[in-house]
């Protein structure tokens, strides 16, 4: 089961990373099993389907991947996926750029939805999935760009082990994480993940600490039926850090730029700017096979999560008069989830065609207090305050002390789903599919007395057509639709204005190409052209007032190959090719006038993207790695006001196996040491990348 379970995270991705001497029995069996997902598996595409005939651009990722590459986060693996890109999130959160798309919510547990937003953590992470592109019928509304899936880790049946995992890296920051396996009998096993990390980086004033515990069980009620359980906590309380401001280029000519020459300046409060967060996340699932041919699956989840960020931040900066403006604010969010979703997948014929059929439905409720005050400066009794710019700043006295937003929601959904896969020959492949979904939020808008409600019933088709002129490659063509309610990804903006509108709809058309030129080489392409109908964002000149932009489009292209060059040489390369555009905006009560943004490239949008990683195995006990990830400029937000420049950045890995237990290791991030801005949230919001930095680790399995 252990060789099934890996095969669908490393050939779905076709990530045959260079793994340690006590992982090569797992890499050993791959080849020869097969490229379908395990039938029992959680996945994102929810059938056992090659990846080879899914008709839409899917990456997965491999814990072996993870820790090769020395990924930490949920950004650092974007960063080496084609038509990807990371947002800063504010310092406190996960924040992603998908075709052109930003969101905070798109994010995924097996297949549950976990839309608060915080820092996701790798430690219990069996691998991670990336769907592009608009796909409302496997995960409901929205997903505009796409979605992104964990996979925990789950006991393995007839396993017993226990991994240890220690890293230090020359910023300051250090980790350590637990895996252990239990088997504790023949048809029933438990595991469990642990981890803590002290947080340091390049920043002045900058530190934190995280730690998470997850327990798993699984166990067989008979042959035929398994039952996991599962606990997770998670702990994170961290500096908030929204990066240096921008100002005029040297030319003075706009667009503007971030300002250099203050990389590790922190233009925030060292002891306001803070986010905590406490998460309870309780999960059930039980599978039941009814033959070989039909399954069915039913998945329980209830998520608690308290969270709560403040900070001052940079608004302007005038380096004419050596001043910053800053403002700031505090933002407290209490959420609880509960979703019960069920999916019924099975393999039948009628007459000459084959059908790969999935029936599922998913209920939910999401109870959300929010609640944010301004700050209140007590020299300029406001909000914001422009005061002499010096290293480190020097604030002046204020408070959260200003009540801008106290608000209650209480969000209820039914959705039902189906989608047929039908073998019409051993050359055509056709997907049929629909999602309804009832969407129903009551807002109580308690600072202003307010009470709004609004309920969205839609269908949402999902259409593909894969031609197979070989057993090794595909040709597809996909459709597919999604929807955002008018009261935002985290249900905050339904007001008197947007009660009665519609929600946002995105289509996404996509063509491709994928073939297994080996069974260990694997080349995927695809064409895509995704329209986003109007939606709001955040008004350039008052970010306490939203703008509506009618629409967008991103016309892209994606490419990545990967797999194993020669039996000593791994290298995964993607490339990504996205050009987006808003349409006209209305902008009725802010300062932008309608239509100055009518063709404007859409936020945080990098035209071009690169990435290669290459391994190679040197002998049995030593491998080297180097990596190269670029991308070019792009516009902070669709103004364009300010542009932030592209850049390269090289890493580096060693590996060393002492024995068949123990590895060490050795990443090396930004090896020549660039200067660059790697994502950006607001105008004024832009990170600066860390300098060239190494982390030590070690690995035992016991």
């Amino acid at each position: 089961m252990r060789t099934a379970l890996k095969l669908g995270a490393l050939l779905a991705s076709s990530a045959l990373m260079t793994a340690p001497a006590f992982a090569q029995d797992i890499e050993d069996e791959v080849i020869a099993t097969g490229q379908a997902l395990s039938f029992d598996e959680l996945n994102s595409v929810k059938t056992p389907t090659p990846i080879i005939n899914v008709p839409q651009s899917l990456t997965i990722i491999s814990d072996i991947q993870i820790k090769e590459q020395g990924f930490g986060s949920v950004g650092d693996i974007l960063r080496y996926t084609p038509g990807l890109s990371v947002s800063q999130g504010e310092g406190h959160r996960d924040a992603i750029i998908i075709r052109g798309n930003q969101s905070t919510a798109d994010f995924f547990i097996d297949g549950v939805r976990d839309d608060v937003q915080y820092f996701r953590p790798l430690y219990n992470v069996e691998q991670v999935e990336i769907l592009r592109g608009s796909n409302a019928l496997l995960f409901g509304r929205g997903g505009v760009g796409g979605i992104i899936n964990r996979v925990q880790k789950s006991p393995e049946l007839g396993e017993q082990f226990t991994d240890l995992t220690a890293s230090y890296n020359t910023l300051g920051g250090f980790s350590f994480a637990g895996d252990t396996n239990l088997d504790v009998s023949d048809t029933m096993g438990v595991r469990l993940n642990g981890f803590y990390e002290r947080l340091d980086n390049h920043r002045d004033f900058y530190d934190g600490n995280r730690y998470g515990l997850n327990p798993t069980i699984k166990f067989e009620v008979s042959p035929q039926t398994t039952v996991n359980l599962s606990y997770e906590y998670l702990n994170d309380d961290r500096v908030v850090d929204r990066g240096v401001p921008s100002t005029e280029s040297d030319t003075g000519a706009r667009p503007d730029v971030p300002l250099e020459g203050f990389e590790n300046t922190f233009f925030g409060s060292p002891d306001d700017n803070l986010t905590t967060l406490a998460a309870n996340i309780v999960r059930g699932r039980v599978t039941h096979n009814f033959s070989e041919n039909w399954n069915v699956n039913i998945t329980a989840q209830y998520a608690d999560y308290d969270k709560l960020y403040q900070n001052i931040y940079p608004a302007g900066f005038d380096a004419d008069a050596a001043t910053v403006t800053l403002d700031g604010y505090q933002d407290i969010t209490a959420r609880e989830n509960i979703f019960v979703q069920g999916n019924i997948v099975g393999e039948f014929e009628t007459g000459a065609l084959h059908h790969t059929l999935l029936i599922g439905t998913e209920i939910g409720s999401q109870d959300t207090a929010n609640a944010r005050n301004d700050t209140l400066f007590a020299a300029s009794n406001d909000n914001k305050i422009t005061i002499p710019f010096s290293d480190p700043l020097s604030i002046p006295s204020f408070t959260f002390g200003s009540p801008a937003r106290d608000r209650a929601s209480d969000v209820t959904t039914v959705s039902a789903y189906i989608q047929d896969q039908i073998d019409l020959t051993d050359k055509f492949i056709l997907v049929l599919g629909a999602r309804f979904d009832s969407f129903d939020i009551d807002v109580n808008d308690i600072r202003n007395d307010g009470q709004f409600s609004r309920k969205d019933e839609e269908i949402t088709p999902r259409l593909g057509a894969i031609y197979k002129p070989a057993e090794n490659v595909s040709i597809y063509a996909s459709y597919s639709e999604t929807f955002l309610p008018r009261s935002g990804d985290q249900f905050l903006t339904l007001n008197l204005d947007s009660e009665s509108t519609k929600p946002q709809f995105t289509e996404n058309r996509e063509v491709g190409l994928k073939w297994d030129i080996r069974p260990d080489l694997s080349l995927t392409t695809a064409f895509f052209q995704l329209d986003r109908e109007s939606f709001t964002s955040v008004d350039p000149e008052d970010a306490s007032q939203l703008i509506t932009v009618d629409g967008a489009r991103t016309n892209g292209f994606e490419i990545q190959l990967t797999g194993q060059l020669t039996d000593k040489w791994f290298m995964t390369a993607g490339y990504g090719y996205l050009d987006g555009e808003v349409e006209d905006i209305s902008a009725v009560g802010t300062a932008v006038e309608p239509g100055s943004l009518d063709g404007n490239k859409t936020r945080q949008t990098p035209e071009h993207m690169f990435s290669i990683w290459n391994n190679y195995q040197v002998n049995e006990k030593f491998a080297v790695a180097a990596g190269w990830t670029s991308q070019d400029s792009f516009f902070v937000r669709e103004d364009n006001n300010v542009e932030v420049p592209g850049f390269t950045r090289v890493d580096a890995a060693a590996y060393y196996d002492l024995d068949e237990t123990l590895r060490l290791q050795v990443n090396i991030e930004n090896l020549f040491d660039t200067d660059y801005f790697p994502d950006a949230h607001s105008n004024d919001n832009i990170s600066t990348g860390a300098p060239l930095n190494a982390r030590f680790t070690m690995a035992k399995r016991f």
